[in-house]
């Protein structure tokens, strides 16, 4: 996998009570790395557009379907990336073998959330299972890790390299797409999987990143690992300004999972003098507690009837910025749900001012209300408070 250089983000302003109609160009010339083909636009639909190279079969559509669902689910679990709905999903056959990602921030790929695959077989991409389908997730996670909360790179990359994150990002997927057999499949794979980092035969998927996600909530806890990383790490306009140390680390995590990991982080990796000092540091540095967040009370979405990207929020006080870390753009949610025994208020503008809606119900449009675009900051709590 290769990274492509950082670069400014820019976005364009974008009308969210409807779904935004696709205007994926018909051909698009590669101009990174080696990479020099004109691909053609053979799908496309709001949520993606996939191109081939002359040499990949025009008989095969599975990425039309599986990479949809995969972006779809991508963005209703760690909110936006960017002002574009699609995901840009290129395939070669008998080139450029492996894979890359690109996103929105990085004028390398015209600012576009890209995944770009290849393989030396010239018959590549015809059996739609298997590692044909680990690659393209797995490069869907590289987008995640880089372009999350809208905020750019990503700080981990030195510690869990290229990728350890992608293994349970995909096992996540797998399951939330009710591809059991797929999950099975990856869960064995990866649970025998040993690495030479951070010391020999360290299992990251079976020691660090399984217990985590199995024990404290799932795909949310992946998701609130990027939110404390967008609530807290420094930043240098719109990218991180630093990478992560492993003491910090351990402390992000555990402020995701709710629960303190130096125990778990100790049998998965060991736990050097310096890491202790790192991780006492970091407490200090970025002071917040790891207290379980609660279960989701409301999830906004950014169109009607529940499309588009969303977040799934727990009870609490959200202002513009909280909401940015939790991958909500201002002005941008157009239906909502909530659970029962909750309520959420909606602010017109930031800091719990301006003109004010509150639902204790879902709602599949708020145009009807007239605030269609309109939240600024919102506070979830019990439907009694």
């Amino acid at each position: 996998m290769k990274f492509p250089p950082a670069s400014l983000c820019f976005v364009l302003p974008m009308l969210s009570a409807t779904s935004v109609q696709a205007q994926a160009p018909e051909t698009w010339t590669e101009h990174w790395f080696e990479h020099n083909q004109t691909v053609s636009r053979v799908y496309q639909d709001n949520d993606v557009a996939v191109y081939f190279d002359s040499a990949v079969n025009r008989s095969i559509t599975w990425p039309n379907t599986y990479l949809g669902d995969v972006w779809r689910y991508t963005k209703r679990t760690y909110g936006h990336f960017g002002t574009d709905s699609q995901l840009y999903t290129i395939f070669h056959a008998g080139k450029y073998s492996g894979g890359h990602p690109s996103t929105y921030f990085d004028a390398s790929h015209d600012r576009r959330n890209v995944i770009d695959v290849g393989s030396s077989s010239p018959t590549a991409w015809t059996a739609g299972t298997g590692n044909d389908l680990d690659i393209v997730t797995h490069e869907v996670a590289h987008i995640v890790e880089l372009a999350s909360k809208g905020v750019h790179d990503s700080p981990a990359f030195g510690l869990w390299r290229d990728s350890k994150w992608a293994e349970i990002f995909n096992y996540d997927v797998y399951l939330a797409l009710g591809r059991t057999s797929d999950a099975n499949r990856w869960y064995n794979l990866m649970v025998n999987t040993t690495d030479s980092f951070p010391r020999a035969n360290t299992h990251w998927f079976r020691d660090w990143f399984y217990p985590i996600y199995k024990n404290h909530g799932g795909s949310s806890v992946l998701n609130r690992y990027f939110v404390l990383l967008a609530q807290y790490l420094p930043k240098n306009g719109s990218n991180y300004a630093r990478s992560l140390n492993w003491g910090e680390f351990i402390h992000f995590w555990s402020g995701a999972a709710g629960v303190n990991l130096k125990t778990l982080a100790t049998s998965a990796f060991g736990w050097p003098a310096e890491w202790e000092a790192q991780f006492t540091q970091a407490q200090r540095d970025f002071p917040f507690t790891y207290t379980p967040p609660g279960p989701t009370a409301v999830t906004v979405f950014q169109d009607q009837n529940y499309g588009g990207y969303g977040m799934a929020l727990p009870v609490g006080r959200y202002t513009l910025s909280a909401l940015h870390a939790w991958g909500v753009r201002n002005d941008d949610i157009t239906s909502l749900k909530v659970a029962s025994g909750y309520k959420v208020t909606l602010y017109e503008h930031d800091n719990f001012s301006g003109a004010s809606l509150t639902k204790t119900a879902d709602d599949a449009s708020l145009v009807d209300d007239s605030w269609n675009d309109k939240m600024s900051s919102l506070i979830v709590s019990a439907s009694g408070m």
